[in-house]
């Protein structure tokens, strides 16, 4: 069990604080929802854990395959709903990964992906595509 703890600020905006380690992050309001924009929205910390959470068990799986992942980055879109009630509709992610993984480790990191902790607790109608491109030396 992690314990984290929210205040909030006013004006939209929250401090949260990750209780094991004291490490503080802030939060705002978008500016398309009345915020100013300043921080990340707490949607924008859910398509970051989703990002986080998939380098990490890429990682795991790398690490155990004795394959070095250093340097591979992650790019999501976070794409909200148009209609009510205001939520998050899909989450495409684009993955540079280094060209020096083997190529028959590939298909096994990639499916390793959907095993990520978030992307099994997030709803299944949000739409999560990944484009892995094997490219980064």
């Amino acid at each position: 069990m992690v314990e984290i703890t929210a205040r909030y600020e006013g004006e939209l905006r929250t401090t949260a604080t990750h209780g094991p380690s004291g490490v503080t992050l802030v939060t705002d309001a978008p500016v398309d929802n009345q915020g100013k924009g300043e921080s990340f929205s707490p949607t924008d910390l859910c398509a970051t854990a989703l990002v986080s959470c998939m380098a990490t068990i890429m990682g795991i799986k790398a690490r155990n395959l004795n394959i070095d992942l250093t340097g591979m980055t992650m790019r999501i879109e976070k794409h909200m709903s148009a209609d009510p009630p205001r939520r998050i509709v899909s989450l495409p992610v684009e993955i540079h990964a280094p060209s020096a993984v083997p190529m028959e480790q590939r298909a096994t990191l990639e499916r390793s992906c959907r095993a990520c902790p978030v992307f099994q607790s997030l709803h299944p109608a949000i739409e999560k595509t990944f484009h892995f491109h094997w490219d980064q030396s």
